[in-house]
């Protein structure tokens, strides 16, 4: 199954889709990106199933429950949020000159983001993928792996129907939908608190301003786990 990367543009961003506000004109293509999944066959069946189950779902629930739901998973906690730099970087300064990189990268490759789109948000990362050759495309999205993992397993925890989109999101990208263990999220107000002044930014590993920064993206190091490059 993992081999051979399986060219993948339509399921990838019907998972950028899903993964971004799941307003009228989202619900209004749910039978067109079913159909892409199951033309496009890119995926193992059982979690093509999953896929259009949830769109499904999305499709025929309250609107207003399911923006509601939406904003509540993926914007009121860290174990969930989708800027993949908020799970390695957090607030500090390295954050920015990540984002500027990737956004270079995209735009070397003629993806052009809209005023306040972040590159970071793994719909972006979906759609850029999309654009690229199987072989880079899973290559790229494999950067990545550690990241979704953490997502998928904090959206298992949760029992969330979306666990099945960072599940394909892993197999696409030639990985295994495992879960890892991961710490208990802090409660919302803890989360988000502001930092001490001067004592929530860190100096430490900043290149100076004259030296050129990677794109690398790399592990959280935890007291069990050390890091490790992607």
């Amino acid at each position: 199954m993992f081999n051979t990367p399986t060219p993948a543009p339509y399921s990838l961003r019907v998972l950028a889709a899903l993964l971004r506000y799941p307003d009228a004109a989202f619900r209004a293509a749910v039978p067109e990106m079913q159909q892409a999944l199951k033309r496009e066959a890119a995926l193992p069946a059982a979690r093509i199933d999953e896929l259009c189950a949830l769109l499904q779902r999305l499709q025929q629930a309250d609107a207003f429950a399911v923006e509601a739901d939406f904003v509540d998973l993926f914007d009121r906690g860290r174990g969930t949020a989708l800027h993949l730099f908020e799970h390695i970087h957090g607030d500090s300064r390295d954050r920015g000159p990540a984002m500027v990189d990737l956004q270079q990268t995209y735009e070397r490759a003629g993806l052009y983001l809209a005023p306040g789109e972040l590159p970071d948000h793994l719909a972006v990362v979906l759609e850029f993928a999309s654009t690229q050759p199987a072989r880079e495309a899973r290559s790229f999205l494999g950067e990545t792996a550690h990241i979704a993992r953490a997502i998928f397993s904090a959206l298992q925890r949760r029992q969330s129907p979306y666990a099945s989109v960072l599940a394909a999101v892993l197999e696409l990208a030639g990985e295994r939908a495992e879960p890892v263990d991961i710490a208990p999220e802090p409660g919302l107000d803890e989360a988000w608190a502001e930092p001490e002044a001067f004592g929530g930014c860190s100096s430490a590993g900043q290149s100076r301003p004259e030296q050129p920064q990677p794109i690398h993206i790399v592990r959280k190091q935890s007291a069990h786990q050390p890091g490790a490059q992607a």
